[in-house]
């Protein structure tokens, strides 16, 4: 049975313009435009879910690996995405969601992680125990994160159906699992060095051979490093205008391994290709399709203001999430700074987009139905449609009716595939893309 993602990752070490975006999200329309993106475009559809997302107690989402599994093929089926065309992967996942306990009960709740999500039949495994536990320091040293990723690995191998079909992501590069960096950080970020990259890389394959885990050093096919590209709630760090090659020769001594880029939210178009060719075969994304989904329900409400006035019976959208934030604060409390109008701002608008924890909530998904029901009895005109949502969004709204959606949704998914389509770039093969050069 062929591997997509391997096919990715051998086309882009053979020196082709080759990339799969990886989508991290719950959000179930998120997950609907994606799939129906890539079905549209006859393309792999790798989705991930994070440690503190999705986990053996449920995380934040309520969901247990099988569950979200289940979850994610349904919506798939929906979108008439076959289910070979589809990646499940695991990001993040060591022992974070547990690191306020010591180590060794952290890792043995990773362990427990690891079985739940290698038994699911996720295939995609980022060992990342960069992070320290009780009483240890915030991030610990290449040779710690190594060797529990090595401990961890070892539960894949012995609990996964198939063991052959797992591919591993190693290393970090980026902040805690669903944040970014804070507001008032310095906005230049420093691109991974070389030698730091070739050392976290060997230190990994040493400490897989230490456990006799050979096949499984095997199946190490990624490493996350930084490209230079991040966000804050306010702020975009765009890819530098350097080629990357240094970064890229450090892969040099390690067959059939590239770089996976997180936290690629918000860059301009450009700026994907030109990942790919700096050895970036795996581009994470994000926080992009939930500020996209939110742009579009927000666009919505108030195109229900414009077509009832004051009969509208329905509550506000923005409304009901300010009431939710305010009564349950943890989600962005630590993450935003400033005045009572700029952390107003941020909990609406920020790129760091924590408005996404609160959508599932009852009162929240109630207001929901009933924007959708009263945009229902209403008949849409293009113009108004026009005022609220870009053109191209428009017209790729009109196209996804075609699949049986009301104008309002599709405006939603038209509005979330607008925020990835740029990842699903013309692939150049290695001669093509030395002569385009």
């Amino acid at each position: 049975m062929s591997n997509p993602l391997l096919e990715v990752i051998t086309a882009n070490r053979a020196g082709a313009r080759a990339a799969l975006p990886s989508i991290c999200s719950a959000q179930p329309d998120v997950i609907l435009a994606s799939a129906l993106l890539a079905a549209e475009k006859g393309t792999t559809l790798l989705l991930e879910a994070t440690s503190n997302q999705v986990n053996q107690d449920g995380g934040y989402t309520g969901m247990k690996p099988a569950d979200f599994v289940s979850y994610v093929k349904s919506i798939c089926a929906t979108a008439g995405l076959p289910e070979d065309a589809l990646i499940l992967g695991g990001d993040h996942l060591g022992p974070q969601a547990w690191r306020s306990m010591p180590a060794d009960q952290a890792m043995a709740k990773a362990r427990e992680l690891m079985k739940a999500y290698v038994q699911a039949g996720f295939t995609k495994i980022h060992l990342d125990c960069s992070e320290g536990c009780a009483g240890e320091e915030a991030q610990v040293g290449d040779e710690l994160s190594a060797s529990r990723a090595a401990q961890l690995a070892a539960v894949c191998e012995e609990y996964a159906p198939d063991p052959s079909r797992l591919s591993y992501i190693v290393g970090t590069e980026v902040p805690p699992p669903g944040g970014a960096r804070e507001e008032g950080e310095a906005h230049s970020i420093e691109p991974t060095p070389p030698a730091r990259a070739s050392r976290t890389l060997q230190m990994h394959f040493e400490k897989f051979d230490e456990l006799g885990l050979q096949d499984a050093k095997g199946r190490i096919c990624g490493l996350v490093v930084q490209p230079g590209v991040e966000f804050s709630p306010f702020h975009i760090d765009h890819l530098p205008a350097d080629d990357g090659k240094a970064l890229r020769a450090a892969l040099d001594p390690f067959q059939n391994v590239v770089f996976e880029a997180h936290s690629t939210d918000y860059q301009l178009d450009n700026a994907f290709p030109r990942l790919a060719n700096m050895g970036f075969a795996i581009l994470k994304v994000g926080p992009a399709l939930t500020f996209a989904y939110r742009q579009a329900i927000y666009g919505l409400d108030q195109m229900l203001d414009w077509l009832e006035e004051d009969k509208r019976t329905a509550p506000k959208i923005s409304k009901i999430l300010e009431a939710e934030m305010l009564s349950e604060p943890k989600y962005w409390r630590s993450h935003y700074q400033g005045s009572d109008q700029e952390l107003r701002l941020l909990r609406h608008f920020s790129y760091a987009d924590r408005i996404r924890y609160y959508w599932p909530q009852e009162k929240v998904q109630d207001a929901l139905k009933a924007l959708f029901a009263a945009l229902q009895t209403h008949e849409i005109p293009k113009v108004l449609q026009l005022q609220l949502f870009a053109s191209r969004t428009v017209e790729r709204a009109r196209a996804l009716q075609r699949h049986g959606f009301g104008i309002e949704k599709a405006l939603v998914l038209a509005e979330i595939q607008q925020a990835l389509d740029p990842y699903f770039f013309e692939r150049v093969e290695a001669p093509q893309l030395e002569e385009a050069l």
